[in-house]
C-alpha cells in the first residue's frame, strides 16, 4: 500500500518520470544483490561503478544537460569557434537529487559491507520511494529505514497525535512564515532591476534566509511527521542552524542527512583529516563546492559552496592559530556573526544571475550611494521583527527540541498553541509557492 501510494503519489506530478524510478530501484537492488555475494573485487568495483554511472548520468542529463551544454558553447566560442546549439527542452524530474543520493549510499553502503541487503525487493522499492520525504528529503541511509520496514506497525494515539502536530508545525512554517510573511519581501528585492538602498538589500537578503529556512525545515517537519504517522520513524534534518556558533556548528545543524552523506561518501574518500592539513583543506573546499552544484546547475551555486569551504577553511585555521573560549557571554554574539556571513551567502544561492548577486553585495556594503528604497516602513519592521524572533528562538532552543518543550508544556497551553497555529494556517494568504527545495 505505501508503495504503490509512493508512486501515485510522485505520478500525479509527471507520470512518465516513475519510469526513472523503476530504473534506480532495479539497478541498485541488482547492485546491491550481487556486492552481497560476490567476493571478486574487480566485479565488486563493476556493480559499483554501474550504480554510480546509471544514477549520476540521470542526474547529470537532467539537472545539468544543459547547463554543461552553455558552458561548452562559451568555451568554443572564446577560443574563436562559432557554434550555436539548440537549447535542450529538459524537464527537471521533482526530487532528482534527493532520490539519487538515497540510492547511492544503499550500493556504496554494499560495498563497503556496512549494511546487510534488503530482504526484498519490496523492501527496497518503498526505501526508494517513500513518498514523505522522497522530493526533499530528509536523506535517509538504507540501514535506517529499511530495518522499520520488518516490525510490525500498530498505530497509537500519542504517537499519532505527534505526528499530527508536527505536519501541522511544518505547514505553519511554510504557509504562514515563509509564503505569508516573508516571501514577497524576498522575491520583490531580487526580483527588482534597480540598484537598492543596503537597508533594502539587507532586508530582503535576511528576508530569504528566514524564508528558505521556513520553507526547507517546513517540509522535513511536514515528512517526519506523516511518517510517524505512519509508524516509521525519519531522523531530523535541522537543529535551529541560525544559533550556530561557527560553521562546523552550522553543518550540523543544517539539512544534516546532506552533510553527513557529503562527509561519509565525499569527504572522508577524499581523504578526510587523513592526510595532512593542506589535503584536507583541499578535500573540505572540493566537498562544499559538489555540495553547492548539487544544489543547482549555476556558477552562482558553486561560488555559494565554495564561500561555505572558504569560511570552514577559515574557521580551522582561526582554531588553530588563534584559539579562544566559546562563553554564554560571547556565544551569542558569535552565533549573530556566523547568521550575519551566511546571509551574505544567500545572495548567490538566490539571485539568478552575479550581476545581481554583486549589485545585492555592493548595496549591503553600501558601495552604492544612490541607492533606491523600495521597501515600505512596514514590511521592513515586518522581516526584522520575525527574523529576529526567529534568531531568537534558535538561541535559545539551541540545546533542546521541539519533543523536550512540548513534554514541559502544559496540556492547555499546548492545546492553546496547537489551534492557533491550526487558525493562522487557515487564514493565511501565501502566495501558495511550492517548496523551493523541489527544484534540487
Amino acid at each position: 500500500m505505501l508503495l504503490l501510494a509512493s508512486y501515485v503519489f510522485y505520478g500525479l506530478w509527471n507520470p512518465p518520470l516513475v519510469i526513472l524510478l523503476w530504473i534506480s530501484t532495479i539497478v541498485d537492488w541488482t547492485a546491491g544483490n550481487k556486492l552481497a555475494v560476490e567476493d571478486d573485487q574487480k566485479k565488486r568495483k563493476f556493480w559499483l561503478i554501474l550504480s554510480m554511472v546509471v544514477n549520476l548520468g540521470f542526474l547529470g542529463f537532467f539537472k545539468y544537460g544543459n547547463f554543461l551544454l552553455e558552458n561548452f558553447i562559451s568555451l568554443v566560442n572564446l577560443v574563436g569557434i562559432e557554434y550555436e546549439a539548440m537549447p535542450m527542452d529538459i524537464i527537471l524530474p521533482m526530487g532528482i537529487s534527493f532520490y539519487t543520493f538515497q540510492t547511492m549510499s544503499y550500493t556504496i553502503d554494499m560495498y563497503n559491507k556496512r549494511m546487510a541487503p534488503a530482504r526484498t525487493f519490496l523492501d527496497f522499492a518503498l526505501y526508494v520511494t517513500f513518498f514523505p520525504q522522497l522530493v526533499a528529503g530528509p536523506i535517509v541511509r538504507a540501514k535506517e529505514l529499511i530495518s522499520q520496514f520488518y516490525e510490525s506497525k500498530r498505530a497509537t494515539t500519542k504517537q499519532f497525535l505527534w505526528g499530527l502536530f508536527l505536519l501541522t508545525m511544518g505547514l505553519f512554517q511554510k504557509v504562514v512564515l515563509a509564503d505569508t510573511l516573508l516571501s514577497e519581501v524576498s522575491d520583490d528585492v531580487f526580483g527588482s532591476s534597480k540598484l537598492l538602498h543596503g537597508v533594502d538589500a539587507w532586508v530582503g537578503t535576511i528576508a530569504f534566509s528566514g524564508q528558505i529556512f521556513f520553507d526547507f525545515a517546513g517540509y522535513s517537519t511536514c515528512a517526519i511527521g506523516i511518517a510517524l504517522m505512519l509508524g516509521i520513524v525519519l531522523p531530523d534534518n535541522f537543529k535551529y542552524p541560525y544559533a550556530s556558533i561557527g560553521f562546523s556548528d552550522l553543518w550540523r545543524r543544517w539539512h544534516i542527512s546532506l552533510s553527513t552523506w557529503l562527509r561519509d561518501y565525499l569527504y572522508i574518500p577524499l581523504g578526510g583529516n587523513r592526510n595532512g592539513i593542506v589535503k584536507m583543506y583541499i578535500a573540505l573546499m572540493l566537498t562544499m563546492l559538489l555540495g553547492g552544484l548539487w544544489h543547482g546547475a549555476a556558477w552562482t551555486f558553486i561560488v555559494w559552496g565554495g564561500l561555505h569551504g572558504s569560511y570552514l577553511i577559515l574557521e580551522r585555521l582561526q582554531k588553530r592559530y588563534l584559539p579562544f573560549k566559546i562563553t554564554k557571554y560571547n556565544g551569542i554574539f558569535l552565533a549573530f556573526i556566523t547568521f550575519s556571513c551566511v546571509n551574505i551567502t544567500w545572495v548567490f544561492f538566490r539571485a539568478d544571475t552575479f550581476q545581481k548577486s554583486w549589485e545585492m553585495i555592493k548595496s549591503m556594503f553600501y558601495v552604492v550611494s544612490d541607492g533606491e528604497k523600495i521597501l515600505h516602513n512596514f514590511e521592513i519592521i515586518k522581516v526584522c521583527a520575525v527574523i529576529g524572533i526567529m534568531f531568537l528562538c534558535h538561541w535559545l532552543m539551541r540545546n533542546s527540541s521541539l519533543k523536550e518543550l512540548s513534554q514541559k508544556t502544559p496540556p492547555w497551553l499546548f492545546g492553546v498553541t496547537w489551534a492557533i497555529l491550526f487558525f493562522l494556517i487557515i487564514i493565511s494568504q501565501g502566495s501558495g509557492e511550492q517548496f523551493i527545495y523541489f527544484q534540487f
